[in-house]
């Protein structure tokens, strides 16, 4: 009974790619309104997620083909004996032993457990030491043969013809059979980390075979899918100032409704934050962009439904995580948990106390919760926490110090909100830029003497890493790895910043409104350039975005009448009110 009342599957990406989208026209498009700008934005929303399922399915297929290769290149180091000496020189496989071909039926890769009872197709998938000598492979008696030369080409399978990446050349005794070893996944040489950025170099693990490059095909075309999407996206943000007209349009379904939605969607989720296994757990590494060090540390927590037997081999065992290894997983789910919460919570508390309306907050909330990106990228903690602190700082706008503290820590932690100082510094310009500068400034600040802990050598690495004080990088990831030229980011580079230089300008006087349009907007153009896997990294903008759709006209919420005066200023003002 517990199977059947207790048990839940992480839902295909897929499958919930179609579920969520059904259920976002169902409660967020306008039927009555068909051509509306709110349809546009919904329509927007869903054409987003084709394209992560593109790059994430061609990081699958390619982990797999690398894994395929480095499992063809260890069986040879595999088979050798125990007590085998390797210092001895001695040739190896010795001449009663037998090299058997093995052909990988791409079936097999994909269900590896129809291979355990090979009589059921009537192919053992081995072929005999006669059948391999007729196709081509190297003769028992010839033991100096190197174990690269060989593969060969079967020519008289029964599966029929066969392309020679599709081989594999085992070594077993004439008298017995030889299994496959289990393999460790630490021991495994793919670098996952790796494979997550896409920065997986080819010549390193000698992958030649066509499903790799089509593998990499398939990444490049989802992130040119990504950047032209978000360049709608993009533009629908620079034209947000200039829509003054804004119609009341809330969601098809009450408010209770959206809180019964948005409370389930948030428990799953968070669920698959919990309950992710160690055998998923990889680690990011260098492979993030610039930013603290700490956010370097974390693991990336994978809540998206992997294969347990990738490449066709046998299941491996879960690795035992270290002390130090738990400390840090057990961090990286807390923040991503309650980073999560705070995004949530954030849309609806500004929804119901800047927009004064709950229903929209929480239909905001409920539609971030929906969309596939937050499925995907539950686990990510390089996503979530910008996105609240920016998320945050948004709510307390009318605080400029408490504004600044949330924004330098932003800014510290994943250097790219450090591009939305000119926009809210002319926010504040007329009242509260310097309490907005002091909180920025002391808040990196105290991230720096954090730095600083570990040394001086380690310190001034963190601090440039912090700052972003290096050059291009010319081996990126993302869509700048797989095809395009790196150089071509340097003018990519060059527009964002006058982009963020334009944003000090217009729209003048800023409101509440288009600072929050326009920080989506730089959020969004940062995606165009970012070496390290720009245009997955959804979070920075979507509640902004989330917030852009379904607010109402603010233009009446500008600094001078809604931030309070400084002390030194209110008590200035009464000593010019008092007569003389």
């Amino acid at each position: 009974m517990s199977e059947i009342l207790l048990y839940y599957k992480r839902p295909d990406p897929t499958t919930w790619v179609y579920m969520s989208s059904f259920l976002t026209i169902g409660l967020y498009f306008v039927f009555h309104r068909f051509w509306s700008v709110r349809n546009l934005d919904i329509a927007l929303l869903i054409l987003m997620a084709p394209g992560l399922l593109m790059v994430h399915e061609g990081r699958r297929r390619q982990l797999r083909e690398l894994e395929s290769e480095a499992i063809a290149a260890g069986l040879m180091e595999d088979v050798r004996p125990p007590g085998y000496d390797r210092q001895s020189g001695a040739d190896w496989p010795p001449a009663d032993y037998t090299l058997v071909t093995t052909q990988v039926v791409q079936g097999d890769l994909e269900n590896p457990e129809d291979s355990e009872n090979p009589e059921d197709t009537g192919d053992s998938g081995d072929v005999s030491a006669g059948d391999t000598e007729d196709s081509g492979a190297a003769p028992a008696e010839n033991p100096s043969e190197s174990p690269a030369s060989s593969q060969s080409k079967p020519t008289g399978s029964s599966t029929g013809a066969v392309d020679s990446d599709d081989v594999v050349t085992r070594v077993q005794p004439n008298s017995e059979t030889v299994s496959e070893p289990k393999r460790d996944p630490e021991a495994m040489p793919i670098d996952l980390d790796a494979v997550d950025a896409g920065k997986t170099d080819r010549n390193q693990y000698a992958v030649t075979s066509q499903e790799y490059y089509s593998a990499r095909a398939l990444q490049r075309a989802g992130f040119i899918y990504l950047f032209v999407i978000q360049s709608l996206i993009l533009l629908r943000l620079l034209m947000d100032p200039l829509m003054v007209r804004r119609p009341l349009l809330d969601p098809n379904l009450t408010t209770g409704g959206l809180y019964f939605i948005s409370i389930s969607l948030f428990i799953f989720m968070m669920g698959n934050v919990v309950t992710s296994t160690p055998r998923i757990q990889v680690m990011q590494g260098p492979q993030l962009g610039p930013g603290y060090a700490l956010m370097h540390r974390l693991p990336t927590i994978t809540t998206r439904p992997v294969s347990d037997a990738l490449a066709g081999a046998e299941p491996m065992v879960q690795p035992d995580l270290d002390p130090s290894q738990q400390r840090w997983t057990m961090i990286a789910k807390v923040l991503a948990i309650l980073a999560h919460l705070a995004i949530v919570t954030g849309i609806v508390m500004i929804g119901n106390r800047h927009f004064g309306n709950l229903r929209a907050g929480v239909g905001a909330a409920t539609l971030y919760l929906m969309l596939p990106y937050t499925a995907q990228m539950t686990g990510r903690v390089d996503h979530a926490l910008p996105a609240a602190l920016l998320l945050w700082a948004i709510f307390m706008y009318r605080k400029p110090m408490v504004s600044g503290i949330l924004l330098g820590l932003a800014a510290g932690l994943v250097y790219y909100p450090l591009f939305l100082l000119p926009l809210w510094c002319s926010f504040y310009w007329r009242r509260g830029v310097r309490r907005f500068s002091v909180g920025v400034v002391a808040t990196l600040t105290v991230l720096m003497l954090l730095l600083s802990i570990g040394g001086t050598e380690s310190f001034v690495d963190h601090l440039r890493l912090m700052f972003g004080v290096r050059r291009p990088i010319m081996d990126p990831s993302g869509v700048w790895g797989l095809g395009w030229s790196p150089i071509w980011r340097l003018p990519v580079i060059v527009g964002f910043v006058i982009l963020c230089v334009f944003f000090a300008f217009w729209p003048s006087p800023k409101n509440l409104g288009t600072l929050i349009s326009c920080s989506a907007a730089v959020m969004t153009a940062a995606q165009f350039w970012h070496g390290y896997g720009g245009g997955l990294y959804i979070a920075w903008f979507l509640p902004l975005l989330l917030l852009t759709i379904f607010r109402p006209n603010l233009q009446d919420r500008v600094a001078l009448k809604v931030v309070e005066a400084s002390k030194g200023a209110s008590r200035r003002q009464q000593l010019e009110a008092k007569p003389a």
